[in-house]
């Protein structure tokens, strides 16, 4: 049964490695606004991510690329708003951390000040530096390696990572030490996105944070869904998520009701016009 937000306690970065310890599973979900922010942390999420994926399923883009730190901290604030028991954690937007680990400081900075408790960025050897750089300033970070959206043009597209060997980037050996270095560096818990799961697997026993993961089987520490996958709102669909309600559907027929009532002039009735 799911508990009460108001009686559930604070999700913070030190029940991370509690979770990880007690086997207890993590359940993080995305969400970009205050409504959505509110109905998931009612729900019992642990974590709310403000993913950059805002800019694929509330933008319209086609990669996360072109989202902004600008946007990225406009999201955050909006869901901190409401005060959730889950952690807020917000993505470093593509271009924000790879240039330096200064700017990586500064921008998890200004996120920091919007609202998120945790930063989240993707990479693994290449950008241990930023991960330092960013735990030194005592700013929390998670981490993020196998399929990185941000390295959309670099894989050729959104592919599944891992299945062969080698340390060439998104080859089963490199993976196992991108996920070393990222534990290493000082992160508190690790995405593992898009790689079989006997991987996935391997990786969550050899490391000592938890891992989240999204298209890499049942065994990582916790799970997480973009929202409007799993609300069945997107459109779309695709093979390592599930819709857990159809509300696309549901939107739609609502609307259509609301249209043809408009159109018919039976709305608005008396009862709710004023006199």
């Amino acid at each position: 049964m799911t508990i009460a937000p108001t009686q559930r306690p604070k999700f913070t970065v030190p029940m991370l490695a509690t979770c990880k310890t007690a086997q207890k599973k993590i359940a993080m979900i995305t969400a970009y606004d205050a409504t959505f922010a509110c109905i998931v942390d009612a729900a019992g999420v642990d974590i709310i991510l403000v993913g950059d994926s805002v800019a694929t399923v509330f933008q319209g883009e086609r990669t996360t690329l072109p989202v902004t730190l600008w946007e990225m901290e406009y999201h955050t604030r909006l869901v901190a708003k409401t005060r959730p028991r889950a952690m807020i954690v917000g993505d470093l937007p593509f271009g924000t951390y790879q240039v330096s680990p200064e700017l990586a400081v500064t921008h998890s900075v200004a996120l920091l000040k919007a609202g998120a408790e945790c930063v989240k960025l993707e990479g693994g050897i290449h950008m241990a530096s930023a991960i330092q750089a960013i735990t030194r300033a005592d700013i929390p970070v998670m981490g993020h390696i196998g399929l990185t959206p941000q390295s959309y043009h670099r894989m050729g597209g959104n592919k599944v990572q891992g299945r062969t060997d080698g340390i060439d980037p998104g080859g089963r050996d490199r993976l196992l030490e991108d996920a070393h270095a990222v534990e290493q560096a000082g992160a508190c818990a690790l995405v593992i996105e898009g790689i079989p799961g006997e991987l996935a697997h391997e990786i969550t026993e050899k490391v000592s944070i938890p891992t989240i993961g999204i298209g890499a089987g049942i065994y990582c520490d916790g799970q997480v869904l973009v929202l409007h996958d799993a609300l069945g709102l997107s459109g779309r669909s695709f093979s390592f998520t599930k819709a857990y309600a159809a509300l696309r559907t549901t939107s739609i027929d609502a609307i259509s009701r609301y249209v043809d009532e408009v159109r018919t002039g039976t709305w608005p009735d008396d009862s709710h016009t004023f006199h």
